[in-house]
């Protein structure tokens, strides 16, 4: 039999329903989807994009009438894209479904409708109470972030070497036997302590993450403008960035159509889009489907290992 995925709808003034409308029929084909959105709000979205809903577009309701505005941010879009995504979870932890593919949620949206979390990752980290690691890319190249949606300002107290120890154990039990490129957080990675000295921490936990798994798995500090260039990349899939935007803005700036986000290190699958609402082209039939369809490849990948 086919997995079944859940798939959480997203923010429905953006252009999750769209996606979900136009990549149906492949996904359809590798998988059994099981769509978070009730009847009614499917409908008018269906019809703002003039699309017709296919038969086979099972759905598992969830509570919420209100009008869509295209390209909005909104608070009862915010609380549904909230709840669409919490009853993805309750799903596979009724063992319904095998695992979740997200859409994109709108962050601001989620502040309006009075949710504390920074995102799906946050979430899941404290529906669980497990550390998530968050983690983008594609098969050419993933990057996993030691540190996400941070003011910068704060990033380089949280460079501990009992904290960095655990994000590696955590990020190679899910990984398995894969070598690791590990950024440094400072230019030229501290230049020896000449630009900064963050980097001692880290390789003292590059260092004991080794010695524990009895191999040199994890490299660096690598100095960061120099480990996405092609010559390096050869030699490396997997990187561990300091923060948010040294990991993501080389990774969107080379394989932005075709990467996912996954989640590690949780006690089910969870997959997603790399690429928010779009709010400037919902509802205008214009979103392309590559990285959900390739969220869907990476959820099926992960339930079969």
């Amino acid at each position: 039999m086919k997995p079944t995925l859940a798939i959480s709808i997203g923010d429905i003034n953006g252009i999750g329903v769209e996606i979900a409308l136009k990549a149906h029929h492949e996904i359809s084909k590798i998988c059994t989807p099981i769509y978070c959105i009730n009847k009614t709000m499917l409908t008018q979205a269906a019809q703002l994009l003039d699309m017709k809903i296919p038969k086979d577009f099972t759905l598992s309701e969830v509570v919420g009438e209100f009008t869509i505005q295209a390209g909005k941010v909104d608070a009862q879009s915010g609380r549904y894209s909230y709840d669409s995504f919490m009853h993805a979870i309750t799903l596979c932890e009724n063992k319904v479904a095998d695992g979740v593919v997200t859409m994109p949620i709108h962050k601001e949206a989620w502040m309006a409708a009075g949710l504390t979390y920074k995102g799906h990752t946050d979430l899941l980290r404290k529906h669980f109470n497990k550390e998530a690691i968050m983690m983008l890319g594609c098969p050419q190249m993933f990057v996993a972030l030691y540190t996400e949606h941070m003011p910068l300002a704060q990033v380089p107290s949280m460079i501990q070497h009992d904290k960095l120890l655990s994000f590696f154990q955590d990020f190679h039990n899910a990984i398995g036997e894969e070598k690791v490129a590990v950024l440094g957080l400072n230019p030229h990675a501290g230049d020896n302590g000449v630009l900064g000295d963050e980097e001692k921490e880290i390789e003292k936990a590059i260092a004991s993450i080794n010695q524990e798994i009895g191999k040199e798995l994890f490299i660096g500090c690598i100095v960061p403008d120099v480990a996405f260039t092609p010559a390096f990349r050869k030699n490396f899939r997997y990187f561990i960035a300091m923060y948010h935007d040294q990991g993501l803005a080389p990774l969107k700036a080379l394989y932005f159509d075709e990467s996912v986000n996954i989640s590690l290190n949780l006690p089910i699958v969870r997959t997603s889009v790399d690429h928010g609402t779009a709010f400037d082209i919902a509802y205008k039939n214009k979103a392309q489907t590559l990285s959900y369809i390739n969220a869907v490849h990476s959820a099926l990948k992960f339930i079969r290992n």
